[in-house]
């Protein structure tokens, strides 16, 4: 059974994505900000999108840019990290459009599962809105359930033997 994912609108400009993670919040950190790991699970699969290139200078100050590809045309997402708290929390600015956006995602962990809160603060009402038109937000739990997916694999298993 897959975990659910919740999003709720908090304000006039949050919108509060919430999902279980069943892996340590260091796995899951890490598939947030380790480029190759973010390709494999980012885009939706049901979306006709390909994520060309992901580069991630995951400091404070540091900058991100992915680069999409979407009928025959290319699209660009990017941004600059303002916290970077391993294991715990990451906040970036998504500053494409021209109207800066604000994620912050928390990455709380419990008994070996992760609590994993995505807060979307959007420069306006309107934008929220426009945001929430197109279907953005509607895509997230197909990415989350491809994340889960991915950290599983990544994860050790309970009982499971190490080698030296």
């Amino acid at each position: 059974m897959k975990n659910q994912t919740t999003a709720e609108r908090t304000s006039d400009r949050e919108i509060v994505v919430t999902r279980i993670v069943n892996a340590p919040a260091r796995i899951v950190f890490e598939a947030w900000t380790t480029p190759e790991l973010f390709k494999r699970w980012w885009v939706p699969k049901s979306v006709p999108i390909t994520l060309l290139s992901c580069e991630q200078d995951v400091r404070v100050g540091g900058k991100y840019r992915l680069l999409f590809s979407a009928n025959g045309s290319t699209m660009e997402f990017f941004g600059t990290y303002t916290e970077v708290k391993p294991f715990t929390r990451l906040a970036w600015t998504n500053e494409e459009g021209g109207q800066e956006q604000i994620t912050t995602v928390t990455f709380d962990e419990r008994d070996g599962q992760t609590l994993l809160v995505v807060h979307n603060l959007f420069a306006s009402k309107q934008a929220l809105d426009d945001e929430l038109a197109s279907g953005g937000t509607a895509a997230l739990p197909e990415t989350l359930d491809q994340l889960e997916e991915l950290v599983a694999a990544l994860a050790p298993q309970p009982g499971a033997r190490s080698t030296p």
